[in-house]
């Protein structure tokens, strides 16, 4: 028996120690992921002395790095097996914590060495979230991925919050240091996962596009891009933003609560994905993240900067296991890898676009026109999951309809 977030789970058939490796191991490159995203800006722009477009290009490199992998990760990994890509890819996100000690100065090099780290960042969050997909039973599927997102989704509202910790005597060598104790947690947990049967290739061994790239996942892909850029000004901005607005201590504070927010009610609202339409949990959800996003734009107290956090954290809780298990319930399970690789490709690109765009938005004019912005594409989000998701859908279903009447007639 296992708590999780309140919850008594009697059932063992999801937490076994195999899904509990890949929650630690996605759940740590996720930590580091953040941690770094909210601290080397700050470094940027304190030690480098860099503007708000610098602080943006430090994240935006490393997402494209991301981005350039993840468009053969999929690929990879459904053709030369989960264990191996995913020891491949979290030793070079060790080697790549570890080289970040080597530059002093020098921007070129330092982006370089970002570019890299984000490739193996893909290759090992693609191989954690495709091999979760393969060992959860098929009836449990939509709670398992809720559980397991639940874990990222804490990542990305920790990691702010611990890297702004380690950072507040403002000496980058601390938060490296932690970084590299924790990709070497990351990488053993991932060494101890035992796949046997899951590691056959299962696609062709050419990589052609549509071995790459999964059309069906591609609607709700770009549902995922706007969230993302969307997010990308929380953690890449809300500690410059609160500084501004002379709020600097509530960001910690804000990223606390946001977390908090997912884990309360995660576990209760993954037992729902299986039994209701996708829809009813999107719509709500990504409205309340775009107006948590208008009231932070607005905000000039603590409360009113804590509000929006609570909001978006709760909304942002069940927008990404949501739409994550609608992804891989369009398509066969041995086209997991190449949905899943679709789905975070275009979720690392809006997260990459966003933190440069938002930045120099930011730069030219001030963050609270960055924030409105962020509210504009998470009310975009919602239009194009109706026109290119929802709609067809609905269509779908009618047709099937219409189909059995006739037979019946």
């Amino acid at each position: 028996m296992l708590i999780i977030g309140g919850y008594i789970i009697l059932n063992d058939s999801i937490w076994n120690k195999n899904f509990l490796y890949l929650c630690g191991s996605n759940f740590l490159i996720g930590l580091m992921f953040y941690m770094l995203a909210t601290t080397l800006p700050l470094y940027v722009q304190v030690g480098l002395n860099g503007d708000e477009k610098q602080m943006g290009l430090i994240i935006s490199v490393y997402v494209l790095g991301s981005v350039f992998a993840r468009i053969f990760s999929g690929a990879l990994v459904d053709r030369f097996g989960q264990k191996k890509m995913g020891m491949i890819g979290f030793s070079i996100f060790f080697i790549m914590c570890i080289v970040y000690f080597g530059v002093k100065n020098g921007l070129v090099l330092f982006l370089i060495i970002r570019f890299i780290h984000g490739m193996s960042y893909a290759i090992a969050s693609t191989v954690t979230n495709t091999t979760v997909i393969s060992i959860l039973p098929a009836k449990r599927r939509g709670e398992g991925i809720g559980y397991f997102s639940m874990f990222i989704s804490l990542a990305m509202v920790v990691g702010p919050s611990f890297g702004l910790f380690l950072w507040k005597d403002e000496n980058i060598y601390i938060v490296l240091i932690a970084v590299v104790i924790l990709s070497a947690i990351a990488l053993l947990l991932m060494k101890l996962i035992e796949l046997p049967k899951l590691d056959e290739p299962t696609t062709p061994t050419k990589f052609e596009f549509k071995n790459i790239i999964e059309k069906k996942a591609i609607p709700i892909s770009l549902v995922s891009f706007c969230l993302f850029f969307s997010y990308s000004s929380l953690s890449g901005f809300l500690a410059s933003y609160t500084k501004e607005i002379n709020l600097a201590k509530v960001a910690s504070i804000f990223f606390v609560l946001y977390a908090i927010m997912i884990v309360a009610f995660r576990p209760f609202m993954s037992r729902l994905f299986d039994k209701f339409p996708v829809h009813y949990f999107f719509y709500p959800s990504m409205l309340a993240f775009g107006i948590g996003m208008l009231l932070l734009s607005q905000a000039n107290s603590n409360f009113e900067v804590l509000s929006a956090g609570v909001i978006m954290g709760f909304s942002y809780g069940i927008l990404t296991p949501c739409l994550q298990n609608t992804v891989v319930n369009q398509v066969p399970i041995n086209r997991s890898g190449a949905a899943t690789s679709t789905f975070f490709l275009l979720a690392d690109l809006g997260y990459g676009l966003g933190t440069y765009i938002l930045g120099a938005l930011a730069s030219y004019s001030d963050y609270r026109v960055m924030y409105v912005s962020s509210a504009i594409v998470a009310f975009i989000a919602m239009v194009i999951y109706f026109a290119f998701y929802h709609r067809n859908v609905r269509k779908n279903n009618m047709n099937i309809n219409d189909k059995l009447v006739g037979n019946q007639q």
